[in-house]
């Protein structure tokens, strides 16, 4: 079927987990889960797919073995992309796309191309863009001054701060969100986001570490 945006009850369906994230409400409440949350968002990430690639949905699932948290269910639905990822929750749309956290490797060449002036002076035109767009710019972690070996008053020192580089968008819902123009606002988002994405993909790449060190 085609995507035609998620109904006002999967918002419900989410604002309910939210109050009773519980087996009980899970299971009563499962096949307005697989219908009107799971089904739209599958669309969604098949109609992406020729574009953006083959993606896929996350679990619903905590993982709540280290967490003081013991709730067992996510409240948003979540999906990834090679461009990018997907999320809808009770409070609406988001999307966000680049290196999220990066490993030591990556930090360690991401923080000499933004000192670099060539390089570095490539991304601040990328992010300049990305906001004047409406994009925010955002990461894992961010330090509060400048990282080891680096001035405090580089030019590019806020970027320089970050451990992650992404861009994100929320829309928060309306009528919008029920119909095929959701898919045109992550289509436009994912666009956007790709100049960062190639100066990530040149400068940065990705991590050759083995998994345990990273």
């Amino acid at each position: 079927m085609a995507f035609r945006g998620w109904p006002e009850e999967a918002l419900e369906f989410f604002a309910g987990l939210e109050i009773d994230n519980s087996k009980a409400y899970w299971q009563r409440n499962k096949e307005r889960y697989e219908t009107l949350v799971r089904a739209p968002m599958e669309e969604l990430i098949e109609e992406l797919a020729p574009e953006w690639g083959e993606g896929r949905i996350f679990r619903p699932y905590r993982d709540i073995r280290f967490s003081a948290d013991k709730s067992p269910y996510k409240t948003n639905i979540a999906a990834m992309n090679r461009a990018g990822y997907i999320q809808l929750s009770a409070d609406g749309l988001g999307a966000g796309s680049g290196m999220w956290h990066m490993a030591p490797d990556q930090l360690e060449r991401y923080r000499l191309a933004v000192s670099e002036d060539r390089s570095g002076g490539a991304l601040d035109g990328v992010v300049a863009t990305a906001r004047a767009a409406g994009l925010d710019i955002t990461g894992h972690e961010e330090l509060k001054t400048a990282p080891k070996g680096y001035a405090k008053d580089h030019p590019r020192v806020e970027l320089l701060r970050h451990k992650g580089l992404v861009t994100w968008r929320d829309w928060p819902p309306g009528a919008w969100l029920g119909t095929r123009r959701a898919k045109d606002r992550v289509v436009e988002f994912l666009r956007r986001s790709e100049p960062l994405n190639r100066w990530l993909q040149t400068h940065v790449g990705p991590s050759t570490l083995p998994e345990r060190r990273r």
